[in-house]
Order: structure tokens, then C-alpha cells, then sequence
């Protein structure tokens, strides 16, 4: 992972997607859905839900509609049932591609990926294709944009909660963790009142893929197709990205 960084892909994009997108309410929404259904509806007892949640209230969802989503998972409130699918294929020039989707309709969402992938130059694979070129991870990013995180302690406290790995960049820490014991080091950093710019457990690329301008345009116009979907959750890829 070292020399790559996650964060700076994430950063050249987040701001033009979710401008586009104006569907972040609903994509938090099924998030919280999800989390719900599958650990409960107590967020106490359920760290991928209160995640989601504090990702929610973060963007300024209303609690209304956090709470209506929490019921609709644990059946105590009429509503769409939502199907988890994953996509597997390549993009131009080779890069890796995982869809994940979060839909009530699997024929229109199978339509969209396929479709998205047939215009921008990609296609798709069997299940398994792509996969193990990604890790689980739990990641965790602090921002230090104003420069006066100490580097040392941040190292020890994230060591010490359990961290794998933690790469330092000029505007933030990237930390790495097991799913394991992921929680377990948001917590404590929280504890020690560190602000968390991102985190999540996600799939992180073993290798990054570096492509030619002209295909790299292409991969960033399969990525804008496939962010265009309703039902498109998350997008995990081993392109990295040119200055």
C-alpha cells in the first residue's frame, strides 16, 4: 500500500460526485437500511449502524429519515426490501472493477452496470474475477490539514488500539486496520479526540494500475456512468489516478 494513497483519489472526486449525484440522503439511507437489517436496530450493539448513522447526521440527514430507514429493516415499518449484489469486471486498460448495489429492483440494477461497463470500454467478469486483488480493511482517515498533529503519538495511539499500518501523506493520516479490530481503533482515537475525515471498512487495491490519459479518461467516465445509478452503493477500483 505504501506510496499510494487512497484519501487522494478519494479527494480529486468526492466534492464532483456528490455535487452530481444530489442523491446522498438516499445512498445513506440504504446504507442504514443494510447495517439494520443485517446486526439490528440497536446502535449500541451494532458498529457498522452507528457508523452509517454518524455518516448521515455528518451530511445533515434529518433524524426523521435516519429513524424511519432503522424501522423499515426490523420490519416495524412498510417500506422496499433492498438486495445486496456485487459486480465484478474490468474497466479500460485493465483496471479492476467491484460494484457493489443495494437495490429493489435487481433486473434494472443489472441493467444499468452492464450497460455502464458495455459504453465506457469495460466489461464485466464471473464473480471471483476481480476480487482477489482486494484486502478488507478497516480505514481510517485524520485529516491534518492545518499541520499540527504530532506524527509519533498518532503512530503509537493508533499501534497501540491496533492499527496495521498507518501512512502519513501532507494533508492527512491514512491508518489500516483488521475488520477485526477496526471499531476497537476508531473508538480509541475518538477517545483521544482525534477527527475522523473518513472511515469505513472497505476493500482496499493490493496493486494500483496506472493508465495512459486516454484511458484513464475513459475509466473516469465509467466511473461517472456507474455513479449515476440509483442503486450503485460503492465503487471499489485499482486505477491510480494522474496528477
Amino acid at each position: 500500500m505504501a506510496g499510494h494513497s487512497k484519501w487522494k483519489n478519494i479527494q480529486k472526486r468526492k466534492n464532483a460526485q456528490d455535487a452530481k449525484r444530489g442523491k446522498i440522503f438516499m445512498r445513506h439511507a440504504k446504507d442504514i437500511y443494510i447495517a439494520a437489517k443485517l446486526g439490528g436496530a440497536d446502535l449500541s450493539t451494532n458498529a457498522p449502524l452507528r457508523t452509517a448513522v454518524e455518516k448521515a447526521k455528518a451530511d445533515n440527514m434529518p433524524n426523521d429519515n435516519i429513524e424511519r430507514n432503522i424501522k423499515k429493516a426490523a420490519g416495524t415499518l412498510d417500506g422496499a426490501s433492498y438486495e445486496e449484489i456485487t459486480y465484478e469486471g474490468y474497466g479500460p486498460g485493465g483496471v479492476a472493477v467491484i460494484v457493489h448495489v443495494l437495490t429493489d429492483n435487481k433486473n434494472r440494477a443489472a441493467a444499468e452496470v452492464r450497460h455502464a461497463f458495455k459504453k465506457n470500454g469495460g466489461n464485466l467478469g464471473e464473480s471471483g474475477s476481480v476480487s482477489f486483488m482486494f484486502d478488507r480493511k478497516g480505514y481510517i482517515v485524520i485529516s491534518n490539514e492545518d499541520g499540527t498533529i504530532d506524527e509519533d503519538e498518532l503512530t503509537l495511539a493508533a499501534l497501540e488500539a491496533g492499527a496495521e499500518d498507518i501512512e502519513s501523506h501532507d494533508e492527512a493520516y491514512e491508518i489500516y486496520t483488521t475488520p477485526e479490530e477496526y471499531q476497537t481503533v476508531v473508538d480509541l482515537l475518538m477517545q483521544n479526540d482525534y477527527e475522523l475525515a473518513d472511515n469505513e471498512v472497505t476493500l482496499i487495491p493490493q496493486n494500483y494500475n496506472k493508465l495512459s490519459s486516454e484511458d484513464e479518461e475513459k475509466m473516469m467516465a465509467l466511473l461517472d456512468t456507474l455513479e449515476e445509478s440509483e442503486d450503485v452503493q460503492d465503487i471499489h477500483h485499482n486505477l491510480e489516478t494522474s496528477d
